[in-house]
């Protein structure tokens, strides 16, 4: 299966998150850019999850209908022709990372999927969910991890 190059200005891979993308920041979903979606893609599905939560994988971002064309998307933006799914705050579109206070760094695993056809979710996912929908279909995918601490 072919990888797609999944990026940020504002962040490399394992390194920190700013506090501006955090809840108790600005809020504001950071940037990405992809390149290497293959042939055939119908819509890209992008999730942000946090494993290391403690109630369990913890979902801050969940996107599913994103144009296969494009290959970024801007802070504090959705991506082109997505629809924002409520995340584990119960609010539609991004919530930045909030660890509780003195835990060790999370990871924040931004994934990015392509897939062959429009993907069904069950109303309010959790990250099972999104991964039983789309591991087994993907066409491609791209990971970034961010980390964060308080």
């Amino acid at each position: 299966m072919a990888g797609i190059a999944l990026g940020s200005a504002a962040f490399t891979d394992h390194t920190r998150i700013a506090r501006r993308y955090a809840k108790d920041g600005e809020n504001v979903s950071p940037p990405l850019t992809w390149s290497g979606v293959p042939d055939g893609t119908a819509e890209l599905v992008l999730l942000c999850e946090d494993p290391d939560a403690p109630g369990g994988t913890f979902v801050h971002w969940l996107v599913t209908g994103i144009a296969p064309t494009d290959g970024s998307v801007d802070a504090g933006e959705t991506p082109s022709g997505g629809t924002p799914h409520r995340n584990g705050y119960g609010d539609a579109g991004w919530g930045g990372p909030q660890p509780p206070i003195g835990d060790p760094e999370h990871r924040y695993f931004f994934r990015l999927y392509a897939l062959p056809e429009p993907v069904s979710l069950p109303d309010d996912p959790s990250a099972d969910d999104i991964h039983q929908a789309v591991d087994e279909r993907q066409l491609a995918s791209g990971t970034i991890v961010g980390l964060y601490q308080r």
